[in-house]
């Protein structure tokens, strides 16, 4: 459990971002740092991003919870993509500033921004929860391409019942643009599980927890 969070302004072009940091216990070396952004309906307040954030840190991982300069404006509306890569651009030599490999990740338009700056940036890897691999109800509208296209190793955590995308429907990986796909069974966008499902919200969130901290583990950094 991690007890010394605290919190970096940083400014960037498309204004103030925020990195809350959760670093590795006291004479834990940290092997790299997980930086991760929230989605266009939320924060950093998010179950999976808490959870992880709680997790990893005594894995050797530091973790950095990323809020998007809109969220920091308090604006209840996510800037348009393009803005959002720039307020990631922005940040991310705070980020990156000596130290361990950085991973890329977020959540929905989190992952996707993750994936589409992580070969520019030098990421060690990225990784994407609840990546909206399309509009609900619009498979037509894929964006598969941002995901293979990542050219870094790539995790997606991806709910059951995601009306965003469910794990049947993405792409198989292709040996040029090779990622990872991991199920929560019966989550939806939010990794949130119903009452009757048969496993309960906290064993769902160490589905999560579990399949990240292994998948780190064996990154070749």
């Amino acid at each position: 459990m991690t007890t010394r969070t605290r919190t970096q302004s940083v400014d960037t072009p498309a204004g103030e971002a925020r990195i809350t940091w959760h670093p590795v216990p006291a004479r834990t070396a940290a092997r790299l740092v997980l930086a991760v952004s929230h989605g266009a309906g939320g924060g950093i307040e998010a179950r999976d991003l808490q959870a992880l954030a709680a997790a990893l840190p005594a894995h050797g991982v530091t973790v950095a919870l990323v809020e998007q300069p809109w969220r920091v404006a308090g604006k209840k509306v996510a800037a348009a993509p393009k803005v959002l890569d720039e307020g990631w651009r922005g940040l991310w030599p705070a980020l990156a500033q000596p130290g361990p490999p950085v991973v890329a990740g977020g959540r929905s338009a989190g992952a996707r921004v993750a994936c589409r700056t992580a070969a520019e940036l030098g990421a060690a890897a990225v990784l994407a929860l609840a990546f909206p691999l399309h509009p609900p109800g619009r498979p037509e509208k894929s964006r598969a391409a941002e995901l293979t296209g990542a050219g870094r190793p790539t995790l997606v955590v991806q709910g059951g019942r995601d009306p965003f995308g469910r794990p049947q429907e993405f792409p198989a990986p292709a040996a040029q643009e090779p990622y990872e796909l991991v199920e929560v069974p019966h989550a939806d966008h939010g990794f949130a599980v119903p009452k009757k499902a048969d496993l309960t919200q906290d064993e769902a969130l160490a589905v999560i927890t579990g399949a990240v901290t292994a998948w780190l583990a064996g990154l070749p950094l």
